[in-house]
């Protein structure tokens, strides 16, 4: 089977975008992960597909696989470059769409400098819908909230690392470092990605606090590893930063792909607005193999 698909990226987290407002392309697990290989597919962080309005009032639904084959419910970086795809594939003239995820309803929107604006709804930190396992646990109260221990597999004799919990349509698990070139990211985020107290996984987020409006972040994602940039896990470090008292309302977020722009009231129930580059690569056609 050929398929024509569409290569973007925003701020580095790249994704391979497939159209299914025609009809259904019917791909598995293994053809996910075959796109997103970067040997032998197109190579992608995460796979999104465009799929026809599932009710009244939504534009399209927005459908998120990362490269391990796995659904997920949520992907910032991609809702940006979603909204870019359907204004340029013509499935669309609006400015701004309203998507349904897995996880709710959010809102890209283009701007007039270019840069695309997400309404990606308001945080949460109810623990049973990370979920988190917290029994047993103390919390060290930080700022006007609270960071939570993990004992990492295989470092008995380290000190847990303290985790600020809050999900963003997609859980997150955000640690503050003195510095994210020298944190350890990929020895503790695959560590924090399958920790037996986060039963769907995590996102690992590391954050360097450069100032109230502006920080530095590395995220090892579930199912896809480090990425250059995560829309998600940069609204989650903000509001965890916010909530522990460190930043402002307002804050940039420094990721290795680009510079993303975050603002959060701090008001419990308030949308986080995020905003930044999505950029189409190029467009093309692949055979898809027999993999079933």
């Amino acid at each position: 089977m050929r398929i024509r698909f569409t290569k973007m990226q925003g701020a580095g987290n790249d994704f391979v975008v497939l159209d299914e407002t025609r009809g259904p392309l019917g791909l598995s697990a293994a053809h996910y992960r075959f796109l997103a290989d970067r040997h032998f597919g197109v190579g992608a962080d995460q796979i999104l597909t465009v799929r026809p309005s599932p009710a009244e009032g939504i534009d399209f639904e927005y459908i998120i696989h990362n490269a391990d084959g796995g659904e997920v419910e949520q992907c910032g970086n991609g809702a940006r470059c979603f909204v870019r795809f359907v204004r340029e594939q013509g499935l669309t003239d609006k400015d701004a769409v309203r998507v349904q995820t897995q996880s709710g309803v959010i809102e890209p929107r283009m701007q007039p400098d270019g840069r695309v604006s997400v309404n990606m709804g308001a945080p949460v930190f109810a623990l049973e819908r990370l979920p988190f396992d917290a029994a047993g646990l103390t919390p060290e109260p930080a700022g006007s909230w609270q960071k939570w221990p993990l004992a990492l597999e295989g470092r008995a004799q380290s000190a847990p690392v303290l985790v600020a919990l809050v999900s963003m349509g997609n859980p997150h698990a955000v640690l503050l470092v003195d510095d994210v070139d020298t944190a350890p990211v990929l020895d503790a985020g695959p560590l924090i990605e399958r920790h037996a107290r986060f039963p769907r996984r995590v996102n690992a987020g590391f954050m360097q606090v450069i100032s109230r409006g502006q920080i530095r972040l590395r995220v090892y994602e579930r199912g896809a590893g480090e990425t250059l940039a995560c829309g998600t896990g940069a609204c989650a470090a903000v509001v965890a930063g916010i909530r522990l008292g460190l930043l402002e309302p307002r804050v940039d977020v420094l990721t290795r792909g680009g510079v993303l722009t975050i603002e959060w009231s701090g008001a419990l129930d308030a949308p986080v607005m995020m905003t930044g580059p999505a950029t189409t690569v190029f467009e093309a056609e692949i055979d898809i193999p027999d993999l079933n």
